[in-house]
């Protein structure tokens, strides 16, 4: 009981909203956040044959980017684009306990951009209802609160049964679902290795870091 009070108490915006998700995916989260971390394991996609044509494996876009989406400002966003670098998937809420998490994800990309680091935010309603607005709404809230540049997708789900096509990929991959805002998968330079990190890892923490760096050295 000691931890659930300590749920309440600091993640307050995220648990509200337990009347309206049920019991039993508020318990879920709970066990999920207090639980021992595990140290992440990577997952590796099944690989695909080379293009023919000339075109390389490492020119080709790997299956698991090979997907393609709108920003929150209506732009094609396509993820071939992102192939060679390390990318970290995130859902993101914008009333949820751990919403100032973006600021942490910015501070890693402006650190780490230079070096290969692309962050991609995918807005999502899918807990406590913590994601209600218009994707015009999510951009001003990101930029206005946050100053978030990284890129963003509009508003998605991560769901079973809902999830976009790319994080449905990585569930296959890594066999983990979110089960809040704000998990975070790191796709490896290859386009096929990736970890999976609960809501509760920060993306400053050294744990996330030392992954993000280990990752970027691997040419």
């Amino acid at each position: 009981m000691k931890n659930v009070r300590n749920v309440v108490g600091n993640s307050a915006r995220c648990l509200v909203y337990v009347g309206l998700i049920g019991l039993t995916q508020f318990a879920a989260f709970v066990a999920d956040a207090y639980a021992t971390p595990a140290t992440p394991t990577a997952h590796t996609a099944a690989a695909k044959p080379s293009a023919a044509n000339g075109v390389t494996a490492l020119s080709a876009c790997p299956e698991l980017l090979n997907k393609k989406f709108t920003s929150l400002q209506g732009k094609p966003q396509d993820f071939c684009n992102y192939r060679g670098k390390v990318v970290v998937v995130v859902n993101t809420a914008s009333y949820c306990g751990f919403t100032e998490q973006y600021q942490g994800l910015q501070s890693v990309y402006d650190k780490y951009k230079e070096k290969g680091l692309v962050v991609v935010g995918f807005p999502a309603n899918d807990f406590g209802k913590q994601e209600p607005g218009s994707n015009a709404e999510v951009a001003d809230f990101c930029e206005r609160t946050y100053k978030v540049k990284f890129p963003m997708v509009e508003k998605t789900s991560v769901l079973a049964g809902q999830a976009n096509p790319l994080h449905e990929a990585l569930f296959k991959v890594t066999g983990e679902r979110p089960k809040w805002n704000f998990h975070k998968y790191v796709i490896a330079r290859d386009g096929t290795t990736v970890q999976s990190f609960g809501s509760r890892v920060a993306p400053e923490s050294p744990e996330f870091v030392a992954q993000i760096e280990k990752l970027l050295a691997a040419k």
